[in-house]
């Protein structure tokens, strides 16, 4: 059984902790099982690369890194950090919103 994550692909992140503290972004991919998620621009990482066709140079590539999940938090429409809850919306789909103005995240 998969685990609920409050963030999805797509969604627009801000990150509570870490080196990257206070960093805003685009979540890229989530790993649900690992409870991980990659975000656009945060926790840059340094790949050696070896020459290869696909990059005949080689060198070094900056890379974003996995996040621990419990350290992004949603970021709403106004540009706000807010906390998500779940609810039944007019048509009884469960959509997300926010705890913070109650608007439902689309």
């Amino acid at each position: 059984m998969q685990p609920k994550i409050h963030i999805k692909k797509g969604d627009t992140v801000q990150v509570l902790s870490g080196d990257d503290r206070g960093q805003k972004g685009k979540v890229l991919k989530v790993e649900v099982q690992k409870y991980r998620a990659f975000v656009e621009g945060v926790n840059l990482v340094s790949k050696h690369t070896k020459p290869s066709t696909k990059n005949p140079q080689g060198g070094i590539i900056k890379k974003e890194a996995s996040v621990h999940i419990s350290n992004l938090m949603l970021v709403d429409g106004k540009g706000n950090a807010t906390r998500i809850g779940r609810r039944l919306n007019d048509k009884d789909r469960l959509v997300r919103y926010s705890k913070k103005t109650g608007e439902e995240i689309k």
